[in-house]
């Protein structure tokens, strides 16, 4: 396997909590047309005409909530997490990040040089999504024509359904829940209605229903099935009632329709409906973020509280966990055998 690699990709994060950093960031965030999907004409003015003039002050204000001594706690973990997959694997593992450094070209790059031809790349999102999963693989397949033509890479596809994860992420959820709770929430990332329809190749798809169908063609591509999905197995394995369980979406952006419910919406009104001891968790971030750390555990616990809760219990990410290592190593090795069988 001394031609081969690892590449584990995530979200990415600004190099500072400076506002000029922050923006940079959000830049070639908001300006991928996988996440925010109008013609460039359009984006452009929305984002660098509109939201790139207020949005990286506040957001550079949320950054510092979670900053750490040692970083971003998104590349923080990222690297924690290659560093011990490295000390389980005879192939160089190194990282990359969707937006900004390291990029993917970055982590391609430290590979080739260490003679590899032949790449596993780590799309670490559970469910398959345009703006998470898809922009990845895109983004590498255009690094790789444009500057490692010969280097083949192979990827490893969404494991929301995979029993190694699925038993992982219950396990590790076992393990934090408060032993007293009324319900547990499953807050998601959420994503416009027209991203699902639009990676939908076989038009199957209908929001109203069919995620809860035990089969149908779309379900491949659809993150909102999909995520139901992780849900449901997920509380099978905790033997927890259907009835205890919520499942919603955050991290809405703009006036468009995105899937539903939402998060703040939820939290804001549970509590008047008895729900007065909540668990969260949120299972589309394998690595805790902005998104978890400050978005769920300070702005959720405050809208939760606000509408009659009484205690929060946010559950952390698998992160670095020793059992979410077991389970890329696993993913990993998997695509490693495949290059055998190209």
């Amino acid at each position: 396997m001394n031609n081969k690699g690892i590449l584990l990709v995530n979200l990415g994060s600004p190099r500072s909590t400076s506002v000029n950093d922050v923006k940079e960031y959000l830049d070639e965030f908001l300006m991928d047309e996988r996440v925010i999907d109008y013609r460039w004409i359009f984006r452009a003015l929305l984002v660098q005409g509109i939201i790139l003039k207020t949005r990286p002050a506040k957001s550079a204000e949320a950054y510092k909530t979670v900053w750490t001594d040692e970083g971003s706690p998104l590349i923080v973990i990222t690297e924690k997490i290659q560093k011990k997959l490295q000390k389980l694997v005879d192939v160089p593992v190194e990282i990359g990040m969707r937006y900004a450094e390291p990029s993917i070209e970055t982590g391609i790059q430290k590979l080739v040089d260490q003679g590899i031809t032949e790449i596993v790349l780590f799309p670490l999102y559970p469910q398959y999504a345009m703006s998470t999963t898809e922009t990845v693989i895109e983004k590498a397949e255009e690094v790789r024509k444009k500057k490692f033509p010969s280097v083949k890479i192979n990827y490893i596809q969404p494991f929301y359904n995979r029993e190694i994860y699925i038993n992982c992420l219950a396990e590790s959820i076992k393990e934090k829940l408060p032993e007293n709770f009324d319900a547990l929430q499953f807050s998601y990332h959420g994503v416009p209605e027209r991203h699902i329809y639009k990676t939908d190749p076989t038009k199957t798809c209908n929001l109203n229903d069919c995620c809860s169908r035990e089969d149908n063609p779309s379900h491949q591509f659809c993150y909102r099935h999909q995520c139901y999905n992780t849900t449901q197995r997920v509380i099978e394995k905790l033997n927890l009632p259907k009835e205890k369980t919520i499942v919603s979406f955050q991290s809405r952006l703009g006036k468009d329709k995105w899937i539903e419910p939402y998060t703040d919406e939820t939290l804001e009104t549970i509590g008047k409906k008895g729900i007065k001891n909540l668990a969260i968790v949120c299972p589309a971030f394998v690595s805790d973020c902005l998104e978890t750390l400050e978005e769920i555990s300070v702005e959720g616990k405050e809208q939760f509280m606000h509408g009659g809760g009484e205690n929060f219990h946010y559950i952390p990410c698998l992160n670095d966990e020793d059992r979410w290592i077991d389970v890329v190593k696993t993913l990993c090795e998997e695509k490693l055998n495949d290059f055998y069988l190209i």
